[in-house]
């Protein structure tokens, strides 16, 4: 019943969809709909209320469904959705001033002499309008009204027209900012979460271990990371319709002929181009630069953008006035004078020290205050002209809601898809597929492609998203990253906008196109650039680096980097290492052998001890990374025959696992019917446990007597690599780690020289001074000895000495010996370190140096620019984990 009540749900919420019902009421109706209708059937039929829901009760499922649609919202935390209304209010203001007309008219004054080059300057116009307003609607009807007459005129293709046009449209789905991106990086923050525990779990079913290493972790996402991962296939995506475009002028002129310009490419043609482009282009780098070199968040640059939307609309709709720039002037003069008051003063009031600070502050105040002004000044003309301010503000709290409503519908919607065990179904669907990992994706992007053809990217987003993406996420043979996920989904989500028959950028195209375009040619012109889009994908799918390098270079680049220790960083650092010891192993070696040839002997024991130890381990970890990748290599040679075998028996571990959840299931429901019994059921349930658990039976036989050997052997393979892993790290922190101690030992020797005279000056007090006096001097002198690296040796007998002093009956005798005892060792520290600093420092900063970039990388507080670029580079990949469940 279970799945009866599953079909109900869909059925109810297609049936309201098709029927045009608004989409925000049709999931969360559908949703309690079913729930209720499947609790009073099953308190009707079966006496319990939650007999055909897979676990709970309605109660329990309709409280979920309203957990879950506080969770979009409520929750402070999660603020990505922040950024939606800021953009959309980009995006409208800058439709409503006439820019994107102004681009038009002029990218193809400018283009049109190249063949295709109307149809060029479109997509271009379409990628600047994605990265400045995302309004797929919006950009279509523009570039519709103004370029389609255009390209007709000239004798363009009909289909190659609106295809361009319809394409160029809906690149803003994709290209950020995109709100596409944002509800994405919202659904799969969740989803990750959801992952890592799926794998935690599956971790678990596999070794029997109870923790899984964090290096095997799912990583989440943000709505800044989606923007960089999506914006080198974005341009991709332009750059391959351009090349159609082109390609297509070039062997069929008379379809895409080329058009010459009737003015004069002069001084006055080129600063319209200019006051036309470069406005745009500066407001895309001020939000997506703003967000790539972690200056700002995507909130913030959300509202970079409307501020910049309205600065731009404020100077565009007062055309032909004298003063048409000033607020845009006031504006850009301010923000110039924030940045250099930024850069050469310290803006921190409660840092103030000299006028020359009170300065920076006064003149950071004014021109804050003159960026407040051209806000306002720019703000009350929209507001004066035309009204353009209060039909933009609706516009945006209409759309706004709009997302909002339907994100909370699908947040029930969601709950009451899991009340019916359709989670689970969708897990055992996919997961039951023959391939793998790339089986299972392929066939949830054909269904969004599909469903591409019906619903909205809003709907796909938050419906279909919460449902299959922790399953991809969690696969370890695969290891995707969210990043890489979001995008693929992104530009598939992308073919909603552009498929016939229902797709959006169709209509509003439709709509705005002379009765002499059939609707027929719009389709036909669409083809070639869906067929575009799927190549994209293809692209992007067997490239992920592509997607995932950016967010990991700014992430590795950005003040707040993870630190070279970070367990997701080690295999990539060994690489980094390996390749250094391959280009500079003869000087390393030699800068080892200087180290391990200095004297030590002056030294407490301990101290040359750990030195000579640290210097051993620097040879013991050049050979330890030797052993690391020979074991890894082992790995590798033995997974060939491993892996088939592994993939065949955690198939029928799977099998296993079903069976005795259905099982289970069965055996609950039998216990249910006992009070009222319905003996031709009872007797089918019976037989088909009976088989369940002869299945269960059969399923372990098959597994074979040898496998509990070769996992054995196998995991001692990859035992032995972890521990010859492990074995490096620990040698290398400490080749690195002893000789820095020593330094900074040596480099503390002024501090610990200057406190000789105040040391040895408290032995008066010590011995007749009053008590709390000489107790507050102890531990003042024990504190400034502590702070000075090595010295912990004086301080300890000075605190001692101090609880002597400090007792109910003072015990002078003892103070004095632990004082002592504090004297002679400074006396003895004094020696060493002065004879260190003569004789050892210059040797261990040439040894530091050599190992530093190589042995002594985890040891760093960050990675320097190269080392971040390697990683970055490195870990982009999607690197099979698989052979560790």
């Amino acid at each position: 019943m279970e799945l009866f009540f599953l079909v109900v749900l869909v059925v109810i919420m297609a049936t309201s969809l098709g029927s045009g019902f608004p989409v925000a009421f049709a999931l969360p109706g559908a949703a309690v709909l079913t729930i209720a209708l499947a609790g009073v059937s099953g308190y009707l039929f079966a006496g319990d209320a939650g007999a055909f829901f897979h676990t709970g009760d309605p109660w329990q499922w309709l409280s979920a469904g309203v957990t879950n649609l506080r969770s979009v919202y409520w929750v402070a935390e999660r603020d990505t959705l922040i950024a939606i209304p800021l953009f959309i209010f980009m995006g409208i203001m800058l439709q409503r001033s006439k820019i994107a007309e102004d681009l038009l008219v002029t990218m193809a004054q400018l283009f049109g002499p190249v063949p295709g080059g109307l149809g060029i300057s479109v997509v271009f116009v379409g990628a600047l309008l994605a990265a400045t307003t995302g309004i797929v609607g919006a950009t279509v009807v523009a570039m519709g009204l103004i370029s389609l007459p255009a390209m007709m005129r000239n004798n363009y293709s009909t289909p190659l027209a609106t295809g361009t046009i319809a394409a160029s449209g809906t690149l803003g789905q994709i290209i950020p900012p995109s709100i596409v991106l944002i509800i994405l990086a919202d659904q799969l923050a969740s989803a990750t979460d959801q992952a890592g525990n799926m794998r935690k779990v599956l971790f678990k079913q596999a070794t029997g271990e109870l923790s899984m290493p964090s290096i095997f972790d799912v990583g989440s996402t943000s709505a800044g990371e989606m923007f960089l991962g999506a914006l080198v296939p974005g341009l991709l995506l332009v750059g391959i319709y351009m090349l159609f475009i082109l390609v297509f002028a070039m062997i069929k002129p008379s379809a895409a002929p080329s058009v010459l310009y009737d003015g004069k490419f002069d001084s006055g043609f080129w600063k319209k181009v200019a006051l036309t482009l470069v406005p745009p282009l500066a407001l895309i780098f001020l939000v997506l630069g703003s967000i790539i070199a972690g200056v700002a968040t995507v909130n913030q640059a959300g509202a970079i953008g409307a501020a910049g939307a309205l600065i731009m609309a404020g100077y565009r709709l007062t055309e032909g006035t004298r003063s048409r720039y000033l607020p845009a002037i006031l504006a850009i003069s301010s923000i110039i004078v924030l940045g250099v008051v930024l850069s050469k003063f310290e803006m921190n009031i409660k840092l103030i020290r000299t006028p020359y600070d009170l300065l920076g502050i006064w003149l950071g105040v004014a021109a804050a205050f003159g960026l407040l002004v051209a806000l306002i000044w720019s703000g009350f003309r929209v507001y004066r002209i035309e009204d353009t301010l209060h039909g933009v503000m609706l516009e945006t709290a209409k759309t706004t809601a709009l997302v909002f409503v339907i994100l909370m519908g699908a947040a029930i919607l969601t709950a009451s898809f899991r009340a019916f065990g359709g989670e689970d179904l969708v897990r055992n669907f996919l997961n039951g597929l023959p391939g793998g990992f790339w089986s299972k994706f392929t066939v949830v992007m054909g269904v969004i492609f599909i469903l591409g053809f019906f619903l909205d990217f809003i709907e796909i987003s938050v419906v279909v998203v919460p449902i299959v993406a922790p399953i991809l996420l969690a696969d370890p043979s695969a290891n995707i990253t969210a990043v890489w996920l979001g995008v693929m989904i992104g530009l598939n989500i992308q073919t909603s906008f552009l498929t016939p028959p229902f797709g959006f950028a169709l209509f509003y195209l439709r709509g705005v196109a002379p009765a002499s375009v059939k609707t027929t040619q719009i389709y036909k012109g669409v083809i070639p650039f869906i067929g575009l889009q799927i190549l994209a994908l293809l692209i992007v799918g067997l490239t992920p680096s592509m997607v995932n390098y950016l967010p990991s270079r700014v992430s590795l680049l950005s003040q707040t980097s993870p630190p070279p220790r970070n367990p997701k960083l080690q295999y990539c650092l060994e690489q980094y290492v390996s390749g250094k010891l391959d280009e500079n192993g003869g000087s390393i070696l030699a800068a080892i052998s200087t180290g391990q040839a200095l004297d030590v002997s002056f030294l407490p024991p301990k101290l040359a001890g750990n030195l000579t130890k640290g210097f051993a381990d620097a040879t013991g970890a050049i050979d330890s990374l030797g052993a690391y990748f020979a074991a890894g290599k082992t790995v590798e040679a033995a997974s060939g025959a491993y892996r088939p075998q592994l993939i065949r028996v955690r198939a029928i571990e799977k099998e296993i696992r079903l069976a005795k959840a259905e099982a289970k299931v069965l055996s609950r429901t039998l216990q249910r019917k006992n009070d009222q019994p319905d003996l031709a059921q009872v007797e089918i349930d019976k037989a088909r446990l009976a088989e369940l658990q002869t299945r269960i039976e059969s399923l372990k036989t098959e597994i074979g007597p040898d496998w509990a050997g070769v996992y054995s052997t196998f995991r001692g393979l990859l035992t032995a690599q972890s521990s010859a892993e492990a074995t490096y790290r620990r040698q290398a922190d400490n080749a690195y780690g002893a000789a820095t101690k020593m330094l900074d030992i040596i480099d503390s020797t002024d501090k610990f020289t200057s406190l000789g005279s105040e040391l040895r000056a408290m032995r008066v007090a010590v011995e007749s001074g009053e008590s709390k006096a000489v107790e507050a001097a102890l531990k003042d002198l024990g504190k400034k000895f502590n702070r000075v690296a090595g010295a912990r040796a004086v301080a300890s007998p000075l605190s001692k000495a101090k609880k002597a002093v400090r007792s109910k009956k003072a015990n002078r005798t003892k103070a004095l010996k632990q004082f002592d005892k504090a004297v002679a060792e400074y006396d003895a520290q004094l020696v060493w370190r002065e004879a260190a600093s003569v004789n050892l420092k210059q040797g261990l900063i040439t040894y530091q140096a050599a190992i530093q970039g190589n042995l002594g990388i985890r040891m760093q507080k960050k990675l320097t620019r190269e080392q971040a670029l390697y990683l970055a580079a490195c870990g982009s990949g999607h690197r099979d984990i698989s052979l560790s469940f």
